[in-house]
């Protein structure tokens, strides 16, 4: 399996604020905890030794036993589960929404990070325990963002009424949708596989957050993954001083709004990804899911006819902890509570809001975790490989913008020169010499020799454009094969892994897809890969 990588910036698919954190940019120090190396880690499960609770980690385990009665889990995934029990075992966390059908391909990839990291880590600390965990976004309510997956470049769809957390929806309509995929699917014995994993998750579980697990752990259980679903009662309960300290205080919105005025500080270029409200904590009951807002003491759930005074919020928390949801902002520091984790593993938007958490953290005293940018993957058949090199195409090229990567190869091919720069520098020289006449005689004339200037500048480049469009057209066959190519490997002019599901790729590669992903992905390589598989 050849690969080949490249920088995350050259790419030109990623934000300044991530590629200035892998460049570690020193402006953006303030904002993390601790770069993502091995000997960092080592630092880390110093500083989270000290913060995870006994309790906690006896509260983690029976969850995860009760989580897992009904799951078939491999003998590792539950040596893992009870290995949390001890002091030496710390987890490396992604998350990820529950997608219909996994979602995007790069679901496989933060997963397969999480899991090779966890090998790294063993291998540098024996004396330690790393899990690989995956945290299922189950408290989310944005059903449209989920509901989907593309195959084949159209979109599968599950059409229902949703309200309330995701991760509580039946499996209404579902059969519907298996039918479809069944057609999509064709009669491969790879495409058997495909419908029997999803025919077994959707139509042979109650809920959304039951049959994504099942999903997850069909596809991993052999490397040791432990699925959880934090909308729990028992782990609710030890975030109610957490959630007590943001209904009175409302720390995160003061600590996170400074940050977010620091990171704009630093550069115009840093996009804030999310804004505090004064309470960051949705109520979540038989279906709703909704903010808690607070005016002159009294607290309420917007858009409905509950409400409590400052007393009895505090009461209902700590009889119904499991009743309050942390949002976004929030949802970060719920994980630290409850797991003994060390590092999250996430795509760059995810990370962009990461950065704005820090100060909040460190404001109810729990250990920042390293963050880490999960691996990107661009995978390539053997015979697009083939074609490229007939091409002449390097991988980095392909991730030009497609007019851009065309007029550079048409130029690279062509027997005439293309590219009037020389001209148009010359040009401006001489109107340099002629700006100095104009001066030295009547300065009037200065904006006529302005005008002129451009007119002359504007007329070169009108040929240039002409030449090459000229130049396309007696290249066409050339110029189409590279466009079909990059169409492949970047539909819909996007990222692969942001546009395919893992079905596409698994009905080429059946089960070799995964072991062959987990023997290349690298999480600390910190470098875009390309794939040939």
């Amino acid at each position: 399996m050849p690969t080949d990588c490249i920088a995350f910036r050259d790419t030109h698919y990623f934000s300044s604020l991530i590629c200035d954190y892998l460049d570690k940019e020193p402006e953006l120090q303030p904002f993390y905890n601790r770069f993502p190396n091995i000997e960092n880690f080592k630092h880390q499960i110093e500083e989270k030794t000290m913060s995870v609770r006994v309790e906690s980690r006896t509260i983690l385990v029976d969850v995860l036993r009760k989580q897992y009665a009904k799951v078939d889990a491999s003998s590792k995934t539950a040596t893992n589960i009870e290995a949390l029990s001890n002091s030496n075992t710390f987890t490396i966390t992604t998350g990820h929404q529950l997608n219909l059908f996994t979602g995007p391909l790069y679901f496989l990839y933060k997963i397969i990070s999480t899991i090779n990291l966890t090998k790294e880590l063993k291998d540098a600390c024996p004396q330690n325990n790393f899990v690989p965990v995956y945290w299922m976004a189950t408290e989310d309510h944005d059903f449209e963002e989920i509901n989907y997956f593309n195959f084949d470049d159209k979109k599968i769809k599950w059409d229902r009424h949703s309200s309330g957390a995701v991760g509580a929806l039946d499996m209404e309509g579902l059969d519907a949708v298996f039918e479809v995929v069944s057609e999509q699917l064709g009669h491969s014995s790879n495409a058997n596989e495909l419908k029997n994993l999803f025919k077994n998750a959707y139509l042979g579980s109650d809920n959304l957050a039951d049959a994504t697990r099942h999903i997850a752990n069909e596809l991993f259980k052999d490397y040791g993954l432990v699925i959880i679903d934090a909308n729990d009662k028992d782990l609710k309960r030890l975030f109610i001083p957490f959630a007590e300290e943001e209904l009175i205080k409302q720390t995160s919105y003061r600590e996170v709004s400074e940050t977010n005025a620091k990171l704009e500080a630093v550069s115009d270029n840093y996009k804030i990804q999310v804004n505090p409200r004064e309470i960051n904590l949705f109520y979540i009951k038989e279906g709703l899911r909704e903010r808690i807002v607070e005016v002159d003491g009294v607290y309420s759930v917007y858009g409905t006819d509950i409400s409590w005074s400052k007393s009895e919020v505090l009461n209902h928390l700590n009889e119904f902890p499991e009743r309050f949801s942390p949002n976004v902002i929030l949802r970060p520091l719920y994980q630290e509570v409850i797991l003994p984790n060390l590092c999250y593993i996430g795509g760059g938007g995810e990370l962009a809001y990461w950065f704005q958490l820090k100060a909040n953290f460190e404001a109810v005293d729990i250990p920042f975790p390293i963050l880490l940018l999960r691996n990107s993957v661009l995978i390539k058949t053997e015979k697009q490989t083939e074609k490229l090199e007939k091409l002449n195409v390097p991988d980095k090229e392909l991730f030009l913008k497609q007019n851009d990567l065309i007029s550079k190869k048409v130029k690279e091919l062509s027997k005439i020169d293309i590219d009037f720069s020389s001209q148009k520098e010359h040009l401006k020289q001489q109107f340099v010499n002629l700006h100095k006449l104009a001066e030295q005689t009547d300065k009037s004339f200065l904006g006529a020799v302005e005008a002129q200037e451009r007119k002359q500048i504007k007329g070169l480049e009108h040929l240039e454009k002409r030449l090459l469009k000229a130049q396309k057209r007696k290249l066409k066959d050339y110029t189409q094969r590279i466009t079909e190519l990059q169409d492949q490997l970047f539909p819909g002019h996007s990222l692969q892994e942001r546009n395919l599901n893992f079905s596409e790729v698994y009905l080429e590669y059946g089960e070799d897809l995964i072991p062959k992903l987990i023997k290349e992905l690298k999480p600390l390589l910190h470098k875009f890969l390309i794939l040939e598989l």
